[in-house]
Protein backbone atom coordinates (compact mmCIF):
# COMPACT_ATOMS: atom_id res chain seq x y z
CA UNK A 1 0.00 0.00 0.00
CA UNK A 2 1.11 3.71 -1.12
CA UNK A 3 2.81 5.03 1.90
CA UNK A 4 1.58 8.49 1.01
CA UNK A 5 -2.14 7.08 1.87
CA UNK A 6 -1.16 6.68 6.02
CA UNK A 7 0.64 10.62 5.74
CA UNK A 8 -2.61 11.77 4.46
CA UNK A 9 -4.97 10.10 6.49
CA UNK A 10 -3.08 11.23 8.95
CA UNK A 11 -3.08 14.88 8.36
CA UNK A 12 -6.77 14.56 8.01
CA UNK A 13 -7.34 13.58 11.42
CA UNK A 14 -5.08 15.82 13.05
CA UNK A 15 -7.30 18.12 14.42
CA UNK A 16 -9.59 15.31 15.99
CA UNK A 17 -6.12 13.26 17.04
CA UNK A 18 -5.30 16.89 19.06
CA UNK A 19 -9.15 17.50 20.32
CA UNK A 20 -9.11 13.99 21.68
CA UNK A 21 -5.82 14.32 23.29
CA UNK A 22 -6.87 17.94 25.47
CA UNK A 23 -10.02 16.03 26.57
CA UNK A 24 -7.93 13.47 27.50
CA UNK A 25 -5.03 15.78 29.45
CA UNK A 26 -7.83 17.81 31.30
CA UNK A 27 -9.53 14.69 32.92
CA UNK A 28 -7.35 12.39 33.82
CA UNK A 29 -7.54 9.44 36.06
CA UNK A 30 -5.27 7.11 38.63
CA UNK A 31 -4.20 3.64 37.59
CA UNK A 32 -7.43 1.17 37.37
CA UNK A 33 -9.58 4.15 38.19
CA UNK A 34 -10.09 5.29 34.43
CA UNK A 35 -13.73 4.87 34.08
CA UNK A 36 -14.36 7.99 32.71
CA UNK A 37 -11.99 7.49 29.94
CA UNK A 38 -12.87 4.69 29.32
CA UNK A 39 -16.37 5.10 28.32
CA UNK A 40 -14.69 8.47 26.47
CA UNK A 41 -12.71 5.89 23.96
CA UNK A 42 -15.62 3.36 23.85
CA UNK A 43 -17.71 6.44 22.61
CA UNK A 44 -14.83 7.37 20.07
CA UNK A 45 -14.69 3.92 19.24
CA UNK A 46 -18.20 3.50 18.65
CA UNK A 47 -18.58 5.93 16.34
CA UNK A 48 -16.70 4.10 13.71
CA UNK A 49 -18.69 1.09 14.29
CA UNK A 50 -15.98 -0.80 16.11
CA UNK A 51 -16.91 -3.29 18.17
CA UNK A 52 -15.56 -2.96 21.36
CA UNK A 53 -15.22 -5.65 24.41
CA UNK A 54 -14.41 -5.06 27.73
CA UNK A 55 -11.82 -7.79 29.56
CA UNK A 56 -11.19 -5.53 32.85
CA UNK A 57 -12.97 -3.55 34.52
CA UNK A 58 -10.99 -0.22 33.24
CA UNK A 59 -9.64 -0.17 29.90
CA UNK A 60 -11.01 -1.61 26.43
CA UNK A 61 -10.30 -3.34 23.09
CA UNK A 62 -11.72 -2.00 20.09
CA UNK A 63 -11.89 -5.01 17.54
CA UNK A 64 -11.85 -4.59 13.28
CA UNK A 65 -12.70 -6.96 11.56
CA UNK A 66 -10.81 -6.47 7.56
CA UNK A 67 -12.09 -7.07 4.76
CA UNK A 68 -9.87 -9.47 3.35
CA UNK A 69 -9.88 -13.02 4.51
CA UNK A 70 -7.24 -14.12 6.72
CA UNK A 71 -6.34 -15.53 10.27
CA UNK A 72 -4.34 -12.81 10.64
CA UNK A 73 -4.17 -11.09 14.15
CA UNK A 74 -2.56 -7.69 14.83
CA UNK A 75 -3.04 -5.95 18.40
CA UNK A 76 -2.09 -2.19 18.97
CA UNK A 77 -1.65 -1.05 22.38
CA UNK A 78 -1.73 2.43 24.14
CA UNK A 79 -2.19 2.99 27.84
CA UNK A 80 -4.52 5.15 29.20
CA UNK A 81 -3.61 5.79 33.09
CA UNK A 82 -2.08 9.09 34.50
CA UNK A 83 0.00 9.89 37.47
CA UNK A 84 -0.35 11.12 40.99
CA UNK A 85 1.38 14.62 40.06
CA UNK A 86 0.49 18.13 40.24
CA UNK A 87 1.11 19.41 36.70
CA UNK A 88 2.55 22.88 36.20
CA UNK A 89 2.70 24.94 33.19
CA UNK A 90 1.57 27.95 31.75
CA UNK A 91 2.17 26.45 28.01
CA UNK A 92 -1.11 24.23 28.75
CA UNK A 93 -3.41 26.60 30.35
CA UNK A 94 -6.26 25.82 28.38
CA UNK A 95 -5.94 22.02 28.75
CA UNK A 96 -4.59 21.90 32.09
CA UNK A 97 -5.32 18.69 34.45
CA UNK A 98 -9.00 19.75 35.91
CA UNK A 99 -8.51 17.19 38.60
CA UNK A 100 -6.39 18.00 41.67
CA UNK A 101 -3.17 16.02 41.84
CA UNK A 102 -3.55 13.92 38.98
CA UNK A 103 -2.22 14.74 35.63
CA UNK A 104 -0.73 13.31 32.18
CA UNK A 105 3.08 13.50 32.62
CA UNK A 106 4.02 10.99 30.87
CA UNK A 107 2.84 10.97 27.84
CA UNK A 108 -0.58 8.29 28.30
CA UNK A 109 -3.19 10.65 27.12
CA UNK A 110 -1.19 11.14 23.90
CA UNK A 111 -0.62 7.18 23.33
CA UNK A 112 -4.30 7.02 23.23
CA UNK A 113 -5.15 9.70 21.24
CA UNK A 114 -2.90 8.54 18.75
CA UNK A 115 -4.31 4.97 18.72
CA UNK A 116 -7.72 6.47 18.01
CA UNK A 117 -6.02 8.52 15.58
CA UNK A 118 -5.33 5.33 13.91
CA UNK A 119 -8.52 3.44 14.50
CA UNK A 120 -9.49 6.43 12.27
CA UNK A 121 -7.69 5.45 9.63
CA UNK A 122 -7.90 1.59 9.58
CA UNK A 123 -11.77 2.23 10.16
CA UNK A 124 -11.18 4.04 6.34
CA UNK A 125 -8.89 1.07 4.86
CA UNK A 126 -10.79 -1.35 6.26
CA UNK A 127 -11.94 -3.56 3.26
CA UNK A 128 -8.16 -3.57 2.77
CA UNK A 129 -7.07 -4.92 6.46
CA UNK A 130 -6.07 -9.03 6.28
CA UNK A 131 -7.33 -10.84 9.39
CA UNK A 132 -8.42 -8.67 12.35
CA UNK A 133 -6.55 -5.36 14.23
CA UNK A 134 -7.21 -5.12 17.85
CA UNK A 135 -6.77 -1.90 19.56
CA UNK A 136 -5.67 -2.15 23.16
CA UNK A 137 -6.66 0.23 25.62
CA UNK A 138 -4.83 -0.81 28.65
CA UNK A 139 -5.08 0.22 32.40
CA UNK A 140 -2.57 0.79 34.86
CA UNK A 141 0.48 1.00 33.08
CA UNK A 142 1.81 3.53 36.10
CA UNK A 143 0.94 0.60 39.02
CA UNK A 144 2.41 -2.44 39.79
CA UNK A 145 1.56 -5.14 39.04
CA UNK A 146 1.00 -3.73 35.91
CA UNK A 147 -2.39 -3.42 33.46
CA UNK A 148 -0.54 -5.71 30.43
CA UNK A 149 -0.06 -8.52 33.28
CA UNK A 150 -3.47 -8.15 34.03
CA UNK A 151 -4.53 -8.29 30.81
CA UNK A 152 -2.39 -11.23 29.45
CA UNK A 153 -3.18 -13.15 32.93
CA UNK A 154 -6.97 -13.27 31.67
CA UNK A 155 -6.27 -14.97 28.50
CA UNK A 156 -8.08 -12.72 26.42
CA UNK A 157 -5.43 -12.12 23.65
CA UNK A 158 -3.90 -15.28 23.78
CA UNK A 159 -8.02 -16.60 22.85
CA UNK A 160 -7.94 -14.00 20.24
CA UNK A 161 -4.53 -15.55 18.46
CA UNK A 162 -2.56 -11.78 18.50
CA UNK A 163 0.27 -12.51 16.29
CA UNK A 164 2.29 -9.41 16.88
CA UNK A 165 1.61 -6.61 19.17
CA UNK A 166 3.29 -3.02 18.61
CA UNK A 167 3.49 -0.13 20.90
CA UNK A 168 4.88 3.40 21.53
CA UNK A 169 6.22 6.06 24.15
CA UNK A 170 6.16 9.43 23.53
CA UNK A 171 9.89 10.39 23.88
CA UNK A 172 10.87 14.21 24.26
CA UNK A 173 14.58 13.35 22.88
CA UNK A 174 13.63 13.73 19.84
CA UNK A 175 11.57 15.88 17.66
CA UNK A 176 8.12 15.02 16.17
CA UNK A 177 8.66 13.17 12.92
CA UNK A 178 11.45 10.72 14.08
CA UNK A 179 11.10 7.87 15.84
CA UNK A 180 13.95 5.61 17.93
CA UNK A 181 14.13 1.82 18.27
CA UNK A 182 16.00 -1.30 18.59
CA UNK A 183 15.75 -4.89 17.93
CA UNK A 184 16.59 -7.04 21.83
CA UNK A 185 16.72 -5.45 25.41
CA UNK A 186 15.05 -2.00 25.11
CA UNK A 187 14.12 -1.06 28.55
CA UNK A 188 14.77 -2.08 31.84
CA UNK A 189 13.22 -4.30 34.19
CA UNK A 190 11.96 -1.66 37.46
CA UNK A 191 12.11 -3.75 40.87
CA UNK A 192 11.65 -1.95 44.00
CA UNK A 193 12.43 -2.40 47.38
CA UNK A 194 11.65 -1.00 50.74
CA UNK A 195 14.00 -1.19 53.51
CA UNK A 196 12.80 -0.22 57.52
CA UNK A 197 15.84 0.10 60.14
CA UNK A 198 14.86 -0.32 63.68
CA UNK A 199 17.51 0.53 66.17
CA UNK A 200 16.82 2.82 69.67
CA UNK A 201 15.37 6.23 69.75
CA UNK A 202 17.13 8.32 72.38
CA UNK A 203 18.53 11.76 72.88
CA UNK A 204 20.93 13.33 70.59
CA UNK A 205 23.36 14.43 73.26
CA UNK A 206 23.07 11.02 74.44
CA UNK A 207 24.39 8.52 71.36
CA UNK A 208 25.76 6.17 73.53
CA UNK A 209 22.63 5.21 75.20
CA UNK A 210 20.31 4.82 71.67
CA UNK A 211 21.14 2.60 68.91
CA UNK A 212 21.05 5.10 65.70
CA UNK A 213 18.91 4.02 63.01
CA UNK A 214 20.18 7.02 60.63
CA UNK A 215 23.70 6.14 60.98
CA UNK A 216 22.84 2.59 60.39
CA UNK A 217 20.46 3.81 57.29
CA UNK A 218 24.00 5.97 56.05
CA UNK A 219 25.81 3.36 55.72
CA UNK A 220 23.28 1.09 54.28
CA UNK A 221 22.95 3.62 51.77
CA UNK A 222 26.83 3.95 51.02
CA UNK A 223 27.07 0.41 50.45
CA UNK A 224 24.15 -0.67 48.11
CA UNK A 225 26.59 1.52 45.78
CA UNK A 226 29.41 -1.56 45.63
CA UNK A 227 26.90 -3.75 44.11
CA UNK A 228 27.00 -2.84 40.77
CA UNK A 229 30.46 -1.81 41.08
CA UNK A 230 31.76 -4.79 42.78
CA UNK A 231 28.75 -7.85 42.12
CA UNK A 232 27.73 -7.13 38.70
CA UNK A 233 28.93 -7.95 35.67
CA UNK A 234 30.79 -4.84 34.61
CA UNK A 235 29.34 -5.49 30.79
CA UNK A 236 25.90 -5.93 32.36
CA UNK A 237 23.57 -2.50 32.48
CA UNK A 238 22.37 -2.36 36.34
CA UNK A 239 21.38 0.06 38.46
CA UNK A 240 20.26 0.34 42.31
CA UNK A 241 19.12 3.25 43.57
CA UNK A 242 17.54 4.14 46.71
CA UNK A 243 14.71 6.96 46.14
CA UNK A 244 13.53 7.99 49.31
CA UNK A 245 15.29 8.05 53.05
CA UNK A 246 13.06 8.76 55.24
CA UNK A 247 12.78 9.19 59.71
CA UNK A 248 13.54 11.79 62.31
CA UNK A 249 11.12 14.52 63.45
CA UNK A 250 13.76 16.88 65.46
CA UNK A 251 17.30 18.20 65.57
CA UNK A 252 17.90 16.53 69.18
CA UNK A 253 16.13 13.34 68.43
CA UNK A 254 17.25 9.73 67.58
CA UNK A 255 14.22 8.69 65.74
CA UNK A 256 13.37 5.11 66.34
CA UNK A 257 13.33 3.96 62.92
CA UNK A 258 14.31 5.19 59.05
CA UNK A 259 12.57 3.99 55.71
CA UNK A 260 14.70 3.17 52.99
CA UNK A 261 12.83 2.88 49.46
CA UNK A 262 14.59 2.22 46.67
CA UNK A 263 14.88 0.63 42.62
CA UNK A 264 16.83 -1.68 41.05
CA UNK A 265 17.18 -1.84 37.15
CA UNK A 266 18.43 -4.48 35.30
CA UNK A 267 17.80 -6.93 32.52
CA UNK A 268 17.89 -10.87 33.54
CA UNK A 269 15.94 -12.38 35.84
CA UNK A 270 18.84 -13.47 37.50
CA UNK A 271 21.00 -10.45 38.18
CA UNK A 272 17.77 -9.21 40.06
CA UNK A 273 17.39 -12.27 42.27
CA UNK A 274 21.48 -11.72 43.03
CA UNK A 275 20.95 -7.95 43.64
CA UNK A 276 17.99 -8.95 45.86
CA UNK A 277 20.28 -10.93 48.07
CA UNK A 278 23.04 -8.89 48.18
CA UNK A 279 20.65 -5.78 49.17
CA UNK A 280 19.10 -7.86 52.27
CA UNK A 281 23.06 -9.55 53.17
CA UNK A 282 24.26 -5.61 53.12
CA UNK A 283 20.94 -4.48 55.83
CA UNK A 284 21.77 -7.38 57.77
CA UNK A 285 25.24 -6.91 58.17
CA UNK A 286 25.21 -3.42 59.06
CA UNK A 287 21.97 -3.81 62.07
CA UNK A 288 23.43 -6.61 63.30
CA UNK A 289 27.12 -4.96 63.82
CA UNK A 290 24.80 -1.73 65.20
CA UNK A 291 22.74 -3.77 67.21
CA UNK A 292 19.68 -2.76 65.05
CA UNK A 293 17.18 -5.11 63.50
CA UNK A 294 15.54 -4.57 59.79
CA UNK A 295 12.57 -5.64 58.10
CA UNK A 296 12.91 -6.00 54.02
CA UNK A 297 10.66 -6.23 51.18
CA UNK A 298 11.59 -6.38 47.59
CA UNK A 299 8.77 -5.96 44.54
CA UNK A 300 9.29 -7.94 41.45
CA UNK A 301 8.25 -5.25 38.54
CA UNK A 302 7.59 -5.98 35.26
CA UNK A 303 10.17 -7.75 32.93
CA UNK A 304 12.29 -6.45 30.43
CA UNK A 305 11.20 -4.79 27.04
CA UNK A 306 12.61 -6.99 24.32
CA UNK A 307 11.50 -6.59 21.04
CA UNK A 308 11.64 -9.23 18.55
CA UNK A 309 13.51 -9.26 15.38
CA UNK A 310 11.24 -9.81 12.61
CA UNK A 311 8.51 -7.59 14.27
CA UNK A 312 11.07 -4.56 15.02
CA UNK A 313 12.26 -5.08 11.28
CA UNK A 314 8.74 -4.17 10.02
CA UNK A 315 8.23 -1.41 12.16
CA UNK A 316 11.57 0.10 10.92
CA UNK A 317 10.77 -0.53 7.32
CA UNK A 318 7.63 1.45 7.25
CA UNK A 319 9.08 4.21 9.46
CA UNK A 320 11.90 4.84 7.23
CA UNK A 321 9.45 4.44 4.11
CA UNK A 322 7.02 6.72 5.47
CA UNK A 323 9.30 9.44 7.60
CA UNK A 324 12.51 8.64 5.98
CA UNK A 325 15.77 6.41 6.56
CA UNK A 326 17.30 9.51 8.66
CA UNK A 327 14.54 10.11 10.85
CA UNK A 328 14.39 6.35 12.32
CA UNK A 329 17.24 6.06 14.96
CA UNK A 330 18.70 2.63 15.56
CA UNK A 331 19.75 2.76 19.10
CA UNK A 332 22.84 1.22 20.05
CA UNK A 333 22.06 0.76 23.92
CA UNK A 334 18.77 0.21 25.68
CA UNK A 335 17.66 2.61 28.28
CA UNK A 336 16.84 1.77 31.91
CA UNK A 337 13.27 2.73 32.43
CA UNK A 338 10.82 0.29 32.29
CA UNK A 339 7.42 -0.40 30.78
CA UNK A 340 4.89 -3.08 31.43
CA UNK A 341 4.70 -3.74 27.48
CA UNK A 342 7.06 -6.50 28.49
CA UNK A 343 4.29 -8.85 29.45
CA UNK A 344 3.07 -8.72 26.11
CA UNK A 345 5.95 -9.61 24.74
CA UNK A 346 6.54 -12.85 27.00
CA UNK A 347 3.33 -14.03 25.24
CA UNK A 348 3.33 -13.08 21.62
CA UNK A 349 6.15 -11.53 19.55
CA UNK A 350 5.77 -7.82 19.96
CA UNK A 351 8.07 -4.12 18.88
CA UNK A 352 7.80 -1.25 21.52
CA UNK A 353 9.42 2.23 19.99
CA UNK A 354 9.68 5.82 20.64
CA UNK A 355 7.92 8.67 19.21
CA UNK A 356 9.40 11.64 19.17
CA UNK A 357 7.17 14.15 20.65
CA UNK A 358 9.81 17.01 21.97
CA UNK A 359 10.29 20.54 20.51
CA UNK A 360 11.21 24.28 21.99
CA UNK A 361 8.86 25.76 20.47
CA UNK A 362 5.93 23.89 22.55
CA UNK A 363 8.42 23.39 25.43
CA UNK A 364 8.30 20.24 25.70
CA UNK A 365 11.18 18.90 26.42
CA UNK A 366 11.16 17.95 29.90
CA UNK A 367 11.39 14.46 30.76
CA UNK A 368 8.46 11.91 31.46
CA UNK A 369 7.17 12.40 35.01
CA UNK A 370 8.04 16.20 35.11
CA UNK A 371 5.29 17.97 36.61
CA UNK A 372 5.76 20.42 33.14
CA UNK A 373 5.87 17.37 30.93
CA UNK A 374 4.06 18.23 27.55
CA UNK A 375 3.74 16.90 23.75
CA UNK A 376 4.34 18.52 20.44
CA UNK A 377 1.21 17.26 19.14
CA UNK A 378 2.77 17.54 16.07
CA UNK A 379 3.79 13.65 16.76
CA UNK A 380 0.28 11.95 15.69
CA UNK A 381 1.26 12.76 12.22
CA UNK A 382 4.11 10.50 12.45
CA UNK A 383 2.69 8.10 15.34
CA UNK A 384 -0.74 7.29 13.68
CA UNK A 385 0.52 6.85 10.34
CA UNK A 386 2.95 4.01 11.96
CA UNK A 387 0.45 2.29 13.83
CA UNK A 388 -1.85 2.08 11.05
CA UNK A 389 0.73 0.86 8.77
CA UNK A 390 2.05 -1.72 10.78
CA UNK A 391 -0.79 -3.66 10.32
CA UNK A 392 -0.49 -4.19 6.84
CA UNK A 393 3.11 -5.94 7.10
CA UNK A 394 3.27 -9.56 6.57
CA UNK A 395 4.19 -12.06 9.39
CA UNK A 396 7.11 -14.17 8.77
CA UNK A 397 6.51 -17.78 7.26
CA UNK A 398 6.32 -20.38 9.23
Amino acid sequence: MEVTKFKEKAKTYHSKMVDMRRHLHRHPELSYQEYETTEYIIEQLEELDIAVDRPLETGCVGIIEGGKSSQKVVALRADIDALPISEEGDHKRDFLSKNAGIAHCCGHDAHTANLLGAAHILSDLRDEIEGTVLLVFQPGEEKLPGGGRILCETGYLQQKGVDVIYGLHSYPGLEPGQIAVKEGPLMARPDEFKVEIVGKGGHAASPHEAVDPIVMASQVVSQLQTIVSRDVNPTEPAVVTVGKISGGSAHNIIPEKVELLGTVRTFAQETADMIKTRIEAIVKGVTEASGGEYTFDFDYGYPAVTNTDWATNNLVQVAQNILGEEQVHLLDDPIMAGEDFAFYQQEFPGAFFFLGSGSKKTQSTYSWHHPKYNIDEECFLTGAALMASVVFEPLPKS
